[in-house]
């Protein structure tokens, strides 16, 4: 899974040497960018927190999906393992999405133009169901936003791959709970 999240930053370089975008132009190592990205991440967590604790049937279906889909995949996998995912998965996407894409179209768009049609475009490749698409596309809007104000893709890379690690550990924490026949809940949110 590392190794196919991790070959997104090839497609991002292909893409952005043919669209004159290179995905990582606008990559600055700063310890501001890692805060500022660590920062980003606490929106991102409490909607997550806020899915896991819901009683709105979509959602409560779509954290079902994710624990049916994704923990299969990831049990077993050490914290070590799961942080490495996170990270290609945020560096990957991230290079892609905001480094190629939304930049390519801001030189065409308006800023929030290029935002939402980078989170559309963001949400139906993360499609499972149309709540799952949904979710993704606000994520992506939300990344998108983080990139564009903060002028850095450090934030965004670093706002994706903690979110997603945190996220997989979630995941996998609740599937845990419903196998061991805790309180039946879908998640704990803690």
């Amino acid at each position: 899974m590392a190794l196919a999240e991790g070959g997104l930053v090839l497609v991002a370089l292909a893409l952005g040497k043919w669209l004159g975008a290179p995905p990582f132009a606008a990559l600055e190592w700063s310890w501001r960018g890692l805060a500022w990205g660590i920062g980003a991440t606490a929106p991102l967590l409490l909607a997550l927190r806020w899915c896991l604790r819901t009683r709105v049937g979509p959602l409560v279906r779509l954290v079902r999906l994710a624990e049916e889909r994704v923990a299969p995949v990831f049990a077993g996998s050490s914290g070590l393992e799961l942080a490495l995912v996170s990270l290609m998965a945020g560096v990957g996407e991230e290079a892609l999405f905001r480094g190629v894409l939304q930049t390519a179209l801001t030189e065409h768009l308006p800023v929030w133009g290029a935002i939402g049609l980078t989170a559309v475009v963001f949400g139906m490749v993360h499609w499972l169901t149309p709540a799952y698409a949904g979710y993704a596309t606000l994520v992506g809007a939300y990344l998108g936003w983080t990139y564009a104000a903060s002028g850095n893709l450090l934030v965004p890379i670093v706002a994706h791959a903690v979110y997603d690690l945190i996220a997989l550990a979630e995941i996998l924490k609740d599937g845990e709970d419903g196998e061991d026949g805790e309180d039946g809940e879908v998640g704990d949110g803690g």
